[in-house]
C-alpha cells in the first residue's frame, strides 16, 4: 500500500508538471529571454558573449539581482491576478483532470525557474532538438522542490551546479538525477494532497476547501520565488569560490 500511494504521488506530481508546460507562456527560449534582458545594460558583443558563455561573465552581481527581482514581480503580479476566486472540490487529484489554478500557478512557478536560471548562468534546458526532455524535467522537479523548501533538492541542486562548467552543459550521472527527481516528486506529490495540507504543509496552494484568493497566492507564490533566488545567491557565491 505505502509503495503504491508514493507512485500515485510521483503521478500526480508528473501530471501537474505536464498539464503545466502546456502553457505557451512557460518554455522560455534561454537565447530569445537573455537578448531581451540584458540589452538593458549590455552591448550586442556583451549579450553574444552571455549567450555563448553565461550572464555573469558581462553582468555584475547587483545587475542580476535587478533583473531577476523584476521577473519575480511580473510573475506574481500575473499569478496573484489569474489566482481563480473559487474553491476546489475536495479529491481533485483522483480525479483525471488538474484544476486550472494549479496549472496556472505552476505555470507561473516553471517560467521564473527558467527565467532566474539562466540569469544565473545556466544552460538551457532543452535538448539539441529544443525540447524537454527527460532529464529536462528531472532538473525541473528538483527546482520546484528547492522551491518549497525541500533539503535533499538542494543537496541534488548543489551536486549539479559542482559540474556545470562552460560550454559543457549539464552532467551529472542520469541514472543519480532520477533518484533524486523521484524521492522529490514523490514529496511534492504528497504535499498536493489533501492529506498533506491537513497537516500542515501548506508550501504549495492552500487548497483545504478555502477559496484561492490572490492574497493566498501572493503569500505562497513569493515565498517559493524567494527562496529559489537565495538557493540561486547561494550557488552564485560556491561558484566564484572556485567550489
Amino acid at each position: 500500500m505505502a509503495e503504491e500511494n508514493q507512485e500515485k504521488s510521483v503521478t500526480l506530481w508528473n501530471k501537474v508538471l505536464e498539464t503545466s508546460l502546456r502553457l505557451p507562456f512557460v518554455n522560455v527560449n534561454r537565447e530569445e529571454f537573455l537578448t531581451k534582458e540584458l540589452s538593458k545594460f549590455c552591448t550586442p558583443m556583451e549579450v553574444m558573449t552571455a549567450l555563448d558563455d553565461s550572464p555573469l561573465k558581462v553582468l555584475s552581481k547587483k545587475e542580476i539581482d535587478k533583473l531577476a527581482n523584476q521577473c519575480i514581480k511580473y510573475h506574481l503580479t500575473m499569478v496573484c491576478g489569474t489566482s481563480a476566486l473559487m474553491g476546489l472540490p475536495g479529491g481533485w487529484w483522483m480525479a483525471g483532470s488538474i484544476p486550472a489554478d494549479i496549472t496556472q500557478f505552476y505555470g507561473h512557478i516553471l517560467s521564473l525557474m527558467q527565467k532566474l536560471i539562466y540569469l544565473y548562468g545556466w544552460p538551457a534546458l532543452t535538448n539539441v532538438n529544443k525540447q524537454l526532455d527527460d532529464e529536462s524535467l528531472n532538473i525541473m522537479t528538483l527546482f520546484v522542490g528547492a522551491m518549497m523548501g525541500n533539503k535533499l533538492a538542494v543537496e541534488a541542486l548543489t551536486k549539479v551546479v559542482a559540474q556545470v562548467s562552460k560550454n559543457a552543459g549539464i552532467k551529472i550521472s542520469e541514472t543519480l538525477m532520477a533518484q533524486y527527481a523521484i524521492k522529490i516528486a514523490q514529496w511534492i506529490g504528497i504535499n498536493l494532497t489533501k492529506e498533506g495540507f491537513a497537516k500542515g504543509v501548506g508550501k504549495v496552494v492552500p487548497l483545504v476547501g478555502a477559496p484561492i484568493s490572490a492574497t493566498i497566492t501572493y503569500y505562497t507564490f513569493r515565498p517559493m520565488a524567494r527562496r529559489l533566488k537565495n538557493h540561486l545567491d547561494e550557488l552564485y557565491e560556491m561558484r566564484h569560490e572556485g567550489y
